[in-house]
């Protein structure tokens, strides 16, 4: 938000008026006139002060930075910003020096590019919600500025994962990439900021299987790529593995799946952190006994197949392959929960497994985990090789034997909780907290720090958004 100069305080000050004694002591009779003109006097000076405040206050030259070089209007997402969480905008949030100072611009788009999806109640709490919940939180933070002159980043709000498949009930992300690009074709037409820096100071989320790819199956994301209009840009997305991916050739940031702090506060209130836990080894989910799709593919690279015909009927592991609603609660009662991959290597239940304070079990060879630098995974989780699935159960009980108590310990540390987790508003540590922490180490794209990157491609002859995919 702009910073506005605060007016200069009007030092109070007095008058001391001395009443005229008599020689005995006792105070002269005062006329009609002297009581008037104290009157006066006293309402004048004070008319004065009260005056003076205000029109240092609302004197324009004082505001810091004139927003009449915004060319689009902000007024609805001001006015979301001041009636989306009014009560919270009292409440502290972070030390802006820990995020040098960064200023993000957020676009105000078309509803129909974000708002319009939120009629489904689904949008903002499926797994992939992370692009509305940082939506949400940025417009609610210290870090934004409504004058996009003074902005290191901007944030393009475009939500779509809110497009949920009528036969399966799963995101349809098939107009992904002609919804971001008609975004950009805006932002690019009504702001001189896009075409400045071809993008490179702009950030989106892809908070599905294949990020920028903007596909689920992997052979297909690969082919298709990331859209050439988002290959300068910032990515924010849950995808990300150590050895080299089409589909994260961008510069990114790691970011963990969307996990509502209602349902964990629920589910905690049900089962404390560190109360009893009688499950043992847990997971729900899909398990397919005969894993090979319509596409040839094989569902988990059989890793869940494996899992199901090995330790189905062991009594220590606690497997459902049918949904429940409450699962959380079984997530709470459980000592280790089993994260294997999906189609794609992430998973929720990396999430919920730490903020509920189960020991995370990981089955996705070379997974790249997000916040590393505030998540001390190998202190908290353990990793165990697609090719060893089948050794599960010695492996955990070896761990349960010998350094259960301490992965525990390090687990239940709140600030692991807090780093996994989406707020309305921001809250350090939290993860919106942690991207723009992220951002704060890329200030060198920044065009208002003037960065070399940022001169040079002003110096290029730009000929705007060519709507390339």
């Amino acid at each position: 938000m702009v910073e506005l100069r605060r007016p200069t305080k009007n030092r109070g000050f007095y008058v001391r008026m001395r009443l005229l004694h008599s020689k005995n002591g006792r105070p002269q009779e005062k006329g009609f006139f002297y009581r008037y003109y104290k009157w006066v006097l006293w309402f004048s000076l004070s008319l004065y002060l009260f005056s003076s405040y205000f029109i240092t206050k609302d004197n324009p030259h004082n505001k810091a930075t004139s927003l009449a070089k915004t060319r689009v209007s902000n007024s609805a997402s001001r006015a979301l910003f001041e009636s989306t969480n009014a009560s919270l905008l009292q409440q502290p949030t972070s030390n802006p020096a820990l995020l040098n100072n960064l200023k993000i611009f957020v676009y105000d788009l078309p509803p129909n590019y974000n708002t319009d999806w939120l009629s489904n109640e689904r949008c903002s709490n499926h797994l992939f919600a992370a692009e509305v919940a940082i939506h949400r939180a940025l417009l609610n933070s210290q870090v934004r500025t409504f004058d996009p002159y003074e902005a290191d980043f901007f944030f393009v709000p475009v939500y779509v994962s809110c497009n949920f498949s009528t036969v399966n009930g799963f995101p349809a992300i098939g107009h992904a990439r002609s919804l971001l690009a008609s975004a950009v074709r805006l932002i690019s037409s009504d702001y001189p900021l896009w075409n400045r820096t071809r993008g490179s100071d702009h950030v989106f989320v892809a908070s599905h299987d294949y990020g920028a790819c903007f596909h689920a199956m992997e052979n297909v994301a690969i082919a298709d790529g990331i859209p050439g209009f988002l290959k300068n840009s910032i990515i924010l997305q849950t995808f990300g593995v150590k050895y080299k991916h089409p589909c994260q050739d961008v510069e990114n940031v790691l970011i963990p799946p969307y996990i509502s702090p209602d349902s964990v506060r629920t589910a905690l209130e049900k089962h404390p952190v560190n109360g009893q836990r009688d499950i043992f080894v847990f997971f729900r989910g899909k398990m397919e006994v005969h894993p090979k799709n319509v596409s040839g593919r094989f569902y988990s690279k059989r890793v869940r197949t494996a899992i199901w015909r090995k330790y189905n009927g062991d009594g220590k592991f606690y497997l459902r392959r049918h949904r429940f609603a409450g699962y959380q609660s079984e997530i709470a009662r459980s000592v280790f929960c089993l994260c294997p991959l999906g189609w794609a290597p992430w998973s929720p239940r990396l999430v919920e497994s730490v903020v509920l304070g189960c020991v995370p079990v990981i089955i996705a060879d070379g997974i790249r985990l997000p916040f590393p630098s505030a998540v001390n995974w190998t202190e908290i989780s353990l990793t165990v090789a697609e090719k060893d699935v089948e050794k599960l159960g010695p492996i955990l009980e070896h761990v349960a034997a010998t350094n259960l108590s301490t992965i525990q310990k390090n687990l239940w540390d709140r600030r692991n909780r807090r780093a996994l987790m989406f707020n309305n508003q921001v809250q350090q540590g939290d993860a919106t907290w942690q991207v723009l922490h992220a951002l704060a180490q890329k200030l060198e794209r920044s065009y208002s720090r003037g960065s070399g990157v940022s001169s040079q491609w002003e110096s290029d002859t730009l000929g705007g958004f060519s709507g390339d995919s």
